[in-house]
């Protein structure tokens, strides 16, 4: 009997284009077993050997760039993915494809719970960017639709496979004891919010790349978040009619005592010698931590180039001896075991509960969705009251009773306005 997971890819942008259309090529080709020894899943590389993957289908908003996609796979793999365009084009695939195995959701930040909703509603597994969503009700219906179908959500968390932050994770957490205190920046180049993305206005750099952190941190002490604050600026965008904050600091304190800073911008000048400025440290009782993903020792210069640094370990090529060239990386192992765990559920009767703890699920995607939901609106807050001359009173609480918004500003109006509840269930 022929086993084929059925895979659409909505969204071919820089990620979905880049990344999951590369790894897309590679499964389609070779199939998925000589990728699983990467991620610590060989033992199933035979019951995986026969697993063949098919994209079927690409999605975009236009018809040229959808066009565009789907020749480039062809090119790669001889075979041509039927392109769709529009606005909502997840639900023209759906219905011409009634058995699609897998949705992979690679749209802008602000337009990924319809497709995730809209593909789990037909029973179809998922393959998401992060963050997952930017609500933490929109995170609860995915998650209890995803149960209700016996479907697998998988969030594209890339870092957590990062072979640094699998050191950190299996080997130096241990070592530097209880964490203190730490520090997680990632900044984006200036062309990512002035010509890359489009739709920076409906995000900001925390939402868009925050994520990475506050699930990587999430990953090695899970633990979770107690409280937080936030705020923002906006100075250099605006000058080009950008009305979208440059940048992000975000403060959270977490259940086992430890405080994390996380800072995000997307304004880096494009004359930085790497394609993003990243890294981050931590402080235990007994310790300390730091890991430099932007400069890893790796550097190059030529003229007219001038001085470069490059990340070889996210994805790279790899020569065959046919003369095509493998995708491999920490990048493509993210969505590696969430198809694995796509191949356990479809093909050996496996449970969620069964696949959870080998992929990062909607579950986990949902603590990020938090922090990413509460400080987007402490930020907006605190930016007012800053223009305002008023400081930046304004924090977030995280308790059995769910999400409250404190804001001393508003005493006047009475204690319920003073804390104001964003979310009614425990995180």
């Amino acid at each position: 009997m022929e086993t084929t997971i059925k895979i659409a890819l909505v969204g071919a942008g820089m990620f979905g284009g880049d990344v999951h259309a590369r790894a897309y090529a590679d499964l389609q080709r070779f199939g998925i077993a000589g990728q699983l020894a990467r991620v610590g899943l060989d033992a199933w590389s035979r019951d995986f050997a026969l697993i063949r993957f098919d994209l079927v289908a690409v999605a975009t908003r236009s018809p040229g760039s959808a066009a565009k996609a789907a020749a480039s796979f062809k090119e790669m793999t001889g075979r041509e993915p039927k392109a769709y365009h529009g606005e909502a084009p997840w639900d023209d695939i759906l219905r011409d494809f009634p058995d699609l195995d897998v949705m992979a959701v690679a749209t802008p930040d602000h337009l990924h719970t319809e497709p995730i909703l809209a593909a789990l509603a037909k029973g179809v597994h998922v393959m998401t960017e992060k963050p997952m969503c930017l609500s933490i009700h929109e995170a609860d219906q995915i998650i209890d639709l995803a149960r209700e179908k016996n479907c697998v959500v998988a969030v594209d968390m890339h870092k957590r496979y990062d072979p640094d932050h699998l050191r950190i994770k299996n080997d130096i957490q241990n070592r530097i004891g209880a964490p203190l205190y730490g520090t997680a920046y990632l900044e984006e180049p200036l062309e990512v919010s002035t010509s890359t993305f489009k739709w920076v206005e409906s995000s900001d750099p925390f939402s868009y790349v925050g994520p990475h952190w506050t699930d990587l941190i999430y990953s090695y002490y899970r633990s979770k978040p107690v409280s937080l604050s936030a705020v923002g600026q906006k100075k250099r965008l605006v000058r080009d009619g950008i009305n979208a904050y440059d940048a992000v600091q975000v403060r959270v304190e977490f259940e086992n005592g430890m405080s994390i800073n996380f800072h995000n911008n997307w304004i880096t000048p494009a004359d930085f010698e790497a394609p993003v400025n990243q890294g981050h440290e931590i402080v235990g009782a007994d310790g300390k931590v730091e890991s430099d993903q932007q400069y890893r020792g790796f550097r190059f210069w030529n003229a007219g180039g001038g001085s470069r640094t490059s990340n070889n370990h996210f994805t790279r090529e790899v020569a065959r001896p046919d003369g095509t060239s493998g995708y491999l990386g920490y990048g493509v192992d993210s969505l590696t075991v969430g198809l694995a765990a796509i191949c356990r559920v479809k093909f050996h009767g496996s449970t969620l509960d069964d696949v959870a703890s080998i992929y990062p699920t909607a579950e986990d995607a949902r603590i990020t969705t938090a922090i990413v939901h509460a400080a987007a609106v402490v930020r907006d807050l605190n930016f007012k009251y800053l223009n305002e001359g008023n400081g930046a009173p304004v924090t977030a609480r995280f308790g059995p009773d769910g999400i409250t918004i404190v804001d001393p500003m508003r005493a006047a109006e009475g204690p319920e306005k003073v804390f104001e509840k964003l979310y009614d269930r425990a995180v």
